[in-house]
């Protein structure tokens, strides 16, 4: 029977006094009751608007109806068949842009809460031991894949489904990309993620750590030596960007890629028992208005910093970060100092940071693409007292790979050239997609990139 309650099915959460101060998943999942119940919401509409807003496809009404049904292999078999990383996605995508964006429950309410769902079933089948299906016969032939973030793992397992040999190459000593260094504890535990991954060694993808294309081997000898008859590029966007103001050098500024490699990856929440320290003192500053920018700020907060800010530009309305990270990041108590733009970073007599000097923006009238820029007002410089400052404004790909690869096109700001259609890039057998070629984005436009790649790498084999 229909479930016709206007609001989603509430997700338990841990308390935000509590949470602020541990490194445990702030979201605590559905129960089953729960989620037959959010599922019984759903309208099973024929045109189906939410999974055209899906980057990698899923039959998202089908498997809602699966849960409806009590049926939950069978919603895990729909999911899996088009995502190889349901726990993941069910808990990092941006849904509220996405497939909830398009549901017709979203028109007079709010939408069905797909994401959740996704979570729950992932989490179900985990718990059950099941995993994607191995694919029913090899064809032998080699890919090669760069980097073993969403991008790369997406690509992986779909071409993996089809009898390929798939070998991933990763630069760090762990696999999984930003899904590992860049994503807090609180949001995406690492044993989860590991065990997705596990999931994609078991129906036989082969992943190599510690393996840094551009220099521990090179593109042209993987294909011209190693025998692998195509190449997908997923190395992600790791070069952090600055702002290029006066003391970005000092002791206690951070790029947000290392002081959340240093906490997530590097486990410097859980020091000494892991060797990695943070130190952040009493007061942090995180310039930025993003995702990345929330999980750093929430980071500090855990790690022991009593007062955190979040200084951005812009207001709340133009922020890029998801409306639940910027709640949840409200509720830990985190002071937001919005219309606001940092001008330099003072330092004491030993080189370290001691406060930050800001100035207030407002908002001009909008251009011709609807754009209201941030200005400054004059006169309204002051000093925020920090001992810490992580910027957190973007990153852009590493140039290794296209510095190394002759002939691999790339554009001016780093991003690695592809056609549209296909992801291929100006090398012939060679494609690229997620972050190395469109700059930071979200998980879930990485995984698309990399579905859409393996797609066009089974045609051009096939057609070979």
């Amino acid at each position: 029977m229909a479930n016709m309650q206007m609001t989603k099915t509430p997700m338990p959460e841990q308390d935000a006094k509590e949470r602020g101060r541990n490194f445990r998943e702030v979201a605590l999942g559905y129960t089953e009751e729960q989620a037959r119940n959010e599922a019984a919401r759903c309208l099973n509409c024929k045109t189906r608007p939410c999974t055209k807003g899906c980057p990698v496809g899923v039959h998202i009404p089908e498997f809602i109806e699966r849960i409806n049904q009590g049926d939950m292999e069978g919603a895990y078999r729909i999911i899996s068949g088009d995502n190889a990383l349901p726990a993941i996605c069910g808990r990092v995508c941006p849904q509220e842009n996405q497939c909830e964006k398009q549901c017709v429950r979203g028109i007079k309410g709010e939408p069905v809460g797909i994401g959740r769902l996704e979570r729950y079933v992932a989490d179900w089948a985990m718990a059950k031991g099941m995993k994607p299906q191995a694919p029913e016969k090899e064809n032998g032939i080699k890919v090669a894949i760069i980097g073993s973030g969403p991008a790369g793992l997406s690509c992986a397992g779909a071409l993996r489904s089809r009898g390929y040999s798939v070998s991933i190459f990763e630069a760090l000593h762990t696999a999984g990309g930003v899904l590992m260094y860049g994503i807090p504890e609180f949001r995406l535990p690492k044993a989860l993620v590991q065990r997705e991954i596990d999931s994609l060694r078991e129906i036989g993808v082969d992943i190599e750590t510690n393996v840094v294309v551009g220099k521990s081997i090179t593109l042209d000898e993987l294909m011209q030596d190693e025998g692998y008859s195509a190449v997908f590029i997923g190395s992600g966007a790791g070069l952090p960007r600055f702002q290029g103001i006066e003391g970005e050098s000092l002791c206690g500024v951070y790029s947000a890629n290392e002081f959340l490699t240093r906490i997530n990856l590097m486990k410097a929440y859980d020091f000494p028992n892991h060797m990695t320290p943070i130190k952040v003192g009493k007061r942090v500053a995180v310039i930025g208005g993003g995702n990345v920018a929330m999980d750093a700020s929430r980071c500090a907060l855990r790690v022991g910093a009593e007062k955190v800010y979040i200084v951005y530009r812009r207001g709340e309305q133009e922020m890029p970060a998801r409306a639940e990270e910027v709640h949840h990041a409200k509720e830990e108590g985190i002071d937001f100092r919005l219309l606001t733009n940092p001008t330099r970073i003072l330092g004491d007599e030993k080189g370290n940071v001691c406060g930050m000097e800001c100035i207030e923006m407002e908002l001009s009238e909008p251009d011709a693409s609807g754009r209201r820029r941030p200005v400054p007002k004059a006169g309204s410089e002051f000093i925020l007292d920090v001992e810490t400052v992580v910027v957190a404004i973007g990153n852009t790909p590493n140039p290794l790979i296209t510095s190394t690869t002759p002939g691999l096109a790339a554009q001016k700001w780093g991003g690695i050239v592809v056609e549209e259609d296909t992801l291929k890039t100006s090398r012939d057998f060679v494609y690229a997609g997620g972050d190395a070629v469109t700059g930071a984005a979200t998980v879930i436009l990485a995984m698309g990139a990399g579905k859409q790649a393996a797609d066009s790498i089974d045609k051009a084999l096939s057609n070979k």
